[in-house]
């Protein structure tokens, strides 16, 4: 046997080395994605989230109602806009803009100088649990303090509070989580194995040697790109009616919507995908280097989607990426359908985005996919 030979090893390094150089592609993603996740986790990921959209219905503003509204602001959770009428309240909370809808009553004051205790109404979306959690959870505090300073012409005793909160959590009133991961789980799930097996459609034609054939044939490439994509649509329809019969029997899920306009939305959102592993693949020069973009995007794609971590926590900058981000759309859609039970009006501001992300990368892989193996 032979003894190890440092010259020997040295030539086999210096050969390895020029192997690495001669693929930059897989070097930069190898160096980015540290980095991608170090910005992600340290900058893009917050769990108590602030100024959360919330809209306003107030019959008639007085000094008792500002003070209260004043109050809400400077917790800091709370993003207010005045709302019109309760039919701009519901479409908002339906669609997602809105989070929290405040409905203080008519002729708050007076009943409050009164000492009647009245109510102020408070629905919030709980669909996300986490989201609302920390903004319900201060109003206890702002509660007690504003019953000390209010009133100003009456001691309120503490059984009997000048005003108090109540909180109606829409969609999910027992706020369960699994209500709220299980719809996420689906987009996920459908995102990751669909990408994953159209990211290696054609490198794998080229690394077989079977390209030729492919590029021999009369075909456009707008049309082998289709032929590649649509069996995988299948696949994922299958995903998805598993998931959903799974959920259903263990988690109780709610079926709120049409079931039919619920696969017809996931049937662009799978195409979505899709789109983007053939994209992948043609830009791509080998397996692995498309293998490596693909788990390059899916990170981003579930923080930045909300699935892991509340979206509106997020800075600026990052909820801008999000919004591009198909992940995204399709959670709002899928958690509107099932648990709010919103139709074709209310998931519309979600589904163009989506068709809009297909044809950009459908156009980018056309413009990239070789018709020659040069």
């Amino acid at each position: 046997m032979k003894r190890f030979s440092f010259r020997r090893f040295w030539a086999l390094l210096r050969k390895e080395w020029l192997q690495v150089k001669r693929d930059p592609m897989t070097l930069r993603l190898i160096i980015a994605m540290p980095v991608m996740q170090l910005l992600l986790f340290g900058y893009a990921i917050n769990t108590n989230p602030k100024d959360l959209p919330a809209g306003l219905l107030m019959a008639q503003p007085s000094k008792y109602e500002r003070t209260i509204v004043a109050a809400l602001r400077n917790t800091g959770y709370y993003k207010i806009k005045t709302l019109s009428s309760e039919a701009e309240a519901e479409t908002g909370i339906a669609q997602g803009s809105l989070l929290f809808v405040i409905n203080i009553p008519p002729d708050f004051d007076r009943l409050v100088d009164r000492g009647e205790s009245p109510s102020i109404l408070i629905d919030a979306d709980g669909t996300d649990p986490v989201t609302i959690g920390s903004a319900t959870s201060a109003l206890s505090g702002l509660t007690n303090a504003l019953n000390r300073d209010l009133p100003p012409i009456r001691q309120a005793p503490a059984a009997n509070p000048a005003f108090n909160f109540i909180i109606h959590a829409r969609y999910n009133p027992e706020q369960i989580t699994a209500l709220n991961v299980v719809p996420g789980l689906i987009c996920t799930v459908l995102m990751m194995s669909t990408m994953i097996l159209t990211t290696l459609a054609i490198t794998r034609e080229r690394e077989r040697g079977t390209m030729e054939n492919l590029l021999g044939m009369p075909v456009r490439p707008i049309e082998v790109m289709l032929a590649k994509i649509s069996p995988y649509i299948a696949i994922g329809y299958l995903q998805v009616l598993i998931i959903l019969g799974v959920s259903t029997f263990l988690f109780q899920l709610p079926v709120q919507g049409s079931l039919l306009l619920l696969l017809l939305v996931l049937g662009l959102y799978i195409a979505s995908n899709l789109a983007l592993g053939i994209t992948y693949s043609t830009i791509a020069a080998n397996q692995m280097q498309a293998q490596q973009m693909a788990q390059f995007t899916m990170l981003p794609f579930m923080i930045l989607s909300g699935f892991m971590f509340p979206f509106q926590g997020m800075p600026f900058w990052a909820r801008c990426i999000g919004e591009a981000v198909p992940t995204t759309h399709a959670m709002r859609i899928v958690r509107g359908i099932l648990l709010k039970g919103n139709g074709l009006a209310e998931i519309f501001p979600d589904i163009w985005p989506i068709a809009l992300f297909i044809c950009v990368t459908v156009f980018v892989a056309v413009r990239f996919y070789r018709e020659t193996l040069d």
